[in-house]
């Protein structure tokens, strides 16, 4: 272990110091020198220099009864923003975040997939717009994050398994040759469980189901994403539900993904909002597949919380539609086919459904860059 250096003591002054602000909202000096256990000069210096760094401000004063008003500290949101993008099949979106997770712009662009450099130069220079057009700064932007229907390689250099697009074995390098910032591929399950934790701190151990067109999975054990040895951790989607049952993009059969993503609901060519409205409707065909689907759906609950023993969260476009009846049958589906009657509820909706994976995409530069303060 190495010897601790002043220097090393001053860093982490600084990094408490902003991580009380941040987290507190607003702060005096008085009051973080109080907290954190400093004198008030090693304070003042430290607040000097995150202002002079452009990562706090001034923000008025605190009441106060007696004496001088103690001056009022918060962060500086926008000093540093982070880009995720949504890699789809015939479209991408593109987000930027800044410091407090908050969307500050996006934009969506029609744009099919090809595995061909014209397509990623493309995508490249929309984003490249999407910065100037915003008067982005380049010392503002902390990378950029790419959110794929499926799985990456632990450090996000490499798409490992890539079936739905055709993109296994695809390289980061397809886009930051043309961009100047850190640039990573992220699973989509994980970048909606990423902002699923971001804003829900209570969240500690849980397995969030993101619903959409493909259905993806993501373990969350002591408020963090598993990745696991190969970067597999999670994906409930290739658990077999149905032996020998339908054929999945995977190669296989029967997959959880066959019977319970939004492509195993809705008929070819229908939306999901021309769905819910026929079922809104009492459409009679609409109520029978929903109710063959809340059945699969159930199934499949019931195996993992069996398996895993915690919460779990469902997520993804589906969440938007979902109603207060429809989480009851769930429930009340999943509990008939219980081993163990466990009396508290342990299936949620997501708190955080719209946009989720491109914003997770985006916070995980954030909170790297929040961290290494």
């Amino acid at each position: 272990m190495k010897n601790i250096t002043v220097s090393d003591i001053k860093k982490n002054n600084l990094s408490l110091i902003y991580k009380l602000i941040y987290l507190s909202g607003k702060n005096s000096k008085q009051e973080i020198a109080a907290q954190l256990n400093l004198s008030l000069p090693t304070v003042s210096e430290k607040l000097r220099k995150l202002e002079h760094q452009g990562l706090i401000t001034k923000e008025g004063y605190f009441e106060s009864s007696v004496g001088r008003r103690a001056v009022a500290y918060t962060i500086c949101s926008d000093a540093r923003l982070s880009l995720g993008v949504g890699l789809y099949s015939n479209q991408i979106r593109i987000i930027s975040t800044n410091l407090k997770g908050e969307i500050c712009a996006t934009s969506r662009y029609d744009l099919d997939f090809e595995d061909r450099d014209e397509y990623y130069k493309e995508v490249s220079y929309k984003i490249k717009d999407f910065i100037l057009e915003n008067n982005y700064l380049t010392d503002q932007i902390l990378g950029i994050g790419f959110a794929i229907q499926g799985l990456t390689s632990v450090d996000g250099r490499k798409i490992t398994f890539g079936k739905t697009l055709g993109y296994t074995d695809l390289s980061i390098d397809v886009f930051s040759r043309y961009l100047s910032y850190p640039c990573s591929f992220f699973h989509d399950a994980k970048c909606a469980a990423n902002t699923e934790l971001w804003f829900n701190k209570d969240i500690t151990n849980a397995l969030y189901l993101s619903i959409g067109n493909h259905l993806g999975g993501a373990m969350i054990v002591g408020g963090q994403i598993m990745m696991g040895e190969n970067g597999h951790c999670g994906t409930a989607e290739h658990m077999q539900l149905i032996p020998e049952g339908r054929p999945c993009y995977c190669g296989a059969r029967g997959c959880i993904e066959s019977y319970c993503s939004l492509n195993a609901l809705l008929d070819s060519g229908e939306t999901i909002d021309r769905f819910f409205q026929e079922l809104k409707n009492d459409s009679p065909s609409h109520m029978k597949k929903w109710d063959e689907y809340l059945e699969m759906l159930a199934r499949a609950v019931n195996n993992l919380y069996i398996l895993l023993d915690r919460h779990i969260i469902l997520g993804g476009e589906i969440s938007h539609y979902l109603r207060d009846e429809d989480l009851e049958k769930l429930i009340e589906l999943t509990k008939a086919k219980a081993v163990f009657t466990d009396s508290t509820p342990f299936i949620q909706i997501s708190s955080y459904p719209k946009d989720s994976v491109s914003v997770g995409a985006s916070l995980y530069y954030t909170q790297e860059f929040i961290n290494q303060i």
